[in-house]
């Protein structure tokens, strides 16, 4: 462990500055950060899911790469994290201007009501649609950012990773991919999306709860050939910074060896982040939303280290390149959706983001 918090984000900075490969991040709910700093600039690709290290992976798999920083070829780190031992955020107010939209509001709610006559159209349960924003910020404090984020979304999994021949994304994600512990498996059903406005206990619409409900079967009929007992718990409400969603936990006593790329291949993209049926979803996502999500609704997370894997959807994130963010966001859409209130969602979760940028 790192003698104290200032040697540790030093050690970040200082790799940014010289651009090695690193990762930074905090699993939900917990104190401890942790750190990879690959040994070299060399960029590593997944070539089997029985590899070891930290694995970032793309929406799409033909238009990303599969980037794993080896769990040997690294320098591992981790503190308690203590923000009153080390408080370098920043107090200063930084403006932030929108200079690209892939989408505006008038084009985002042509394509959700696009998107809702397809579903209308066809077989077709939900298809989840995104766009990007780009900000122009005055500066970028990376470790002050990533601070924010981790003192404002304690129950997310909060991460900042770079590679020099990527880029330098962030993010707070409130979504497990799926978790492999002690021989058990664990993974969640989320969807549905409201503001938090001081209380849990709230009223969910019929559209939210089809949209979750869509998102349980799918797993459920996804992984039933996989496991032979699986747990369900019942729909609950969970706070992720100023938004709740829709929460279901799924999760199997017993394990095989080969389950992970079966769990992936099965899984990914979540119909969270893509939709129902997922490759017709897919298929309109990628004709449609005209842009690429590159490692948007990706997923990333530790592989087979200490025999446990741990993913989460990346989620509520951002591409920092200079002073230039890009940050993603999306929503799903059924048959019931309203374009507008689809609108208003996107601009809630850019928020989560801008908050910490500020």
């Amino acid at each position: 462990m790192s003698t104290n918090q200032i040697d540790f984000f030093n050690s970040i900075k200082s790799s940014l500055e010289e651009e090695k490969p690193f990762v930074v991040f905090s699993r939900p709910n917990s104190e401890e950060v942790f750190s990879y700093i690959q040994n070299s600039q060399e960029l590593f690709e997944l070539n089997s899911y029985d590899e070891s290290g930290f694995l970032f992976v793309g929406f799409d798999s033909a238009s990303s790469k599969k980037i794993i920083f080896p769990y040997k070829k690294c320098k591992r780190d981790f503190i308690i994290y203590n923000s009153r031992n080390y408080n370098s955020i920043s107090k200063k107010s930084i403006s932030l201007k929108t200079v690209f939209n892939s989408k505006n509001e008038e084009e985002y709610e042509t394509l959700v009501s696009k998107t809702v006559a397809h579903i209308n159209d066809t077989s077709i349960d939900k298809i989840v649609v995104s766009r990007k924003e780009v900000l122009q910020v005055e500066s970028t404090d990376i470790i002050s950012i990533f601070e924010k984020m981790l003192n404002s979304y304690k129950n997310a999994f909060v991460y900042c990773w770079y590679h020099p021949n990527i880029g330098l994304w962030m993010g707070a994600s409130p979504e497990r991919f799926l978790k492999i512990e002690n021989n058990q498996f664990k993974t969640m059903a989320l969807a549905g999306t409201q503001e938090f406005k001081g209380a849990l206990d709230v009223n969910w619409g019929e559209k939210e709860k089809e949209e979750q409900q869509f998102v349980t079967d799918f797993i459920l009929n996804s992984i039933h050939t996989i496991f032979d007992e699986i747990e369900v718990s019942e729909p609950y409400t969970i706070q992720a910074g100023n938004l709740l969603h829709l929460r279901t936990d799924i999760s199997s006593p017993k394990v095989s060896s080969n389950s992970i790329q079966k769990l992936v291949k099965e899984l990914h993209p979540t119909p969270a982040v893509c939709g129902l049926p997922k490759d017709k979803a897919k298929e309109f996502i990628l004709k449609n939303e005209d842009y690429n999500r590159s490692y948007y609704t990706g997923f990333l997370g530790e592989l087979n280290v200490n025999e446990n894997t741990n993913f989460y959807v990346n989620l509520r994130c951002m591409e920092i390149e200079n002073n230039m963010v890009s940050v993603y966001v999306g929503g799903g859409i059924t048959s019931q959706s309203d374009p507008k209130n689809e609108w208003d969602e996107t601009v809630s979760k850019t928020n989560v983001m801008k908050k910490v940028i500020k």
